[in-house]
């Protein structure tokens, strides 16, 4: 089956699929990066040694899982608002659960991924089948999802089993295994988004879901994908979030919404919907979590993060609304 410009459906027109595309996200985010590594070492050389990358790099890699998740809902033109309450109620399940005890760890792992599956399916039904609006159904979606959060915790924090603290804290080759457990899944996006014809599908369906209709294409079936894929990413990071903290409060979730969006724009994802871009996401989770203890170590306030992740927000679009016109 051909498109207008006369291309395989499944890839997107040459205009958005070229190399010198792919290269200016990378090389946008490259860029900003490096710029950012030479302000450190000249204003804020404390921030980048090794001890403080070491403590930084666990807490990067946790957020580009979280981005990766909602990158692809991303790419089908939607947002998801319900990262909050899906990573806390992995990490209220993974300390809550077990109390404790290793051996019920693996148990409580399964009923995270379970939960994770009911609410990607339940957001993908309700934005794909039903045609809900993706903001209001994730919104509605999350309120469920804290609510699990009280239910199990009542809000109160208890210790990780030592078991997930050495799975998600442990060290390989100099580096945290969240780190390695994060470059696997980028890995894993990178392969099945840009090497399979699922993957060039998806992001072709993402860019135009009215011409994939018509060439017979299951668009609701990639949507709800969609949703129910970042769900479970959301879920493993909201595990490792668990293991990485000693006593993690019952709302780690809260500080990663904000961050997963302006992480998605920085890597180059357009938010009208359509190809994605796992390893620049990558490289701009690392960057704003930079750009977050940068600020802190020349005495902003840990208040103003939020503003500094909107400002970030607000300068990818920027940059990439000025590429695209």
């Amino acid at each position: 089956m051909k498109t207008a410009n006369n291309a395989p459906y499944g890839t997107m027109p040459p205009s958005l699929f070229s190399r010198d595309r792919l290269s200016f996200e990378l090389g946008t985010v490259l860029l900003s990066t490096l710029a950012l590594i030479v302000l450190c070492m000249i204003f804020a050389p404390s921030s980048i040694t090794s001890g403080a990358l070491a403590g930084s790099l666990p807490f990067a890699a946790v957020a580009v899982i979280v981005s990766l998740g909602q990158m692809l809902v991303v790419q089908q033109g939607g947002f998801d608002l319900s990262v909050p309450g899906a990573i806390s109620l992995a990490v209220v399940i993974s300390t809550h659960y077990p109390a404790g005890n290793d051996a019920e760890l693996l148990p409580a792992v399964l009923l995270a991924l379970t939960f994770a599956l009911g609410a990607g399916l339940f957001n993908g039904i309700l934005i794909g089948v039903v045609r809900l609006n993706a903001i209001v159904a994730t919104i509605g979606t999350n309120a469920l999802l804290y609510g699990g959060v009280i239910a199990i915790s009542g809000g109160v924090p208890r210790t990780t089993t030592p078991l997930l603290s050495r799975i998600a804290g442990g060290e390989f080759l100099g580096l945290g295994y969240t780190v390695w457990y994060a470059l696997a899944i980028v890995l894993l996006v990178s392969i099945v988004l840009k090497k399979t014809v699922a993957g060039r599908r998806y992001e072709g369906i993402g860019a135009n879901p009215a011409m994939a209709r018509t060439v017979g294409l299951r668009v609701r079936s990639y949507e709800i994908s969609a949703y129910v894929s970042a769900q479970l990413l959301y879920c493993l990071a909201g595990i490792l979030l668990a293991g990485l903290t000693s006593q993690p409060t019952a709302f780690l979730g809260n500080s990663y919404l904000l961050p997963s969006v302006a992480i998605v724009v920085l890597g180059g994802t357009s938010l009208m919907g359509g190809r994605g871009f796992p390893v620049p996401t990558a490289l701009a989770a690392f960057f704003l979590t930079q750009l977050g203890q940068f600020s802190i170590t020349i005495g902003v306030p840990f208040s103003a993060q939020t503003i500094i992740q909107a400002l970030a927000l607000g300068l990818g679009i920027a940059i990439y609304s000025f590429r695209r016109n």
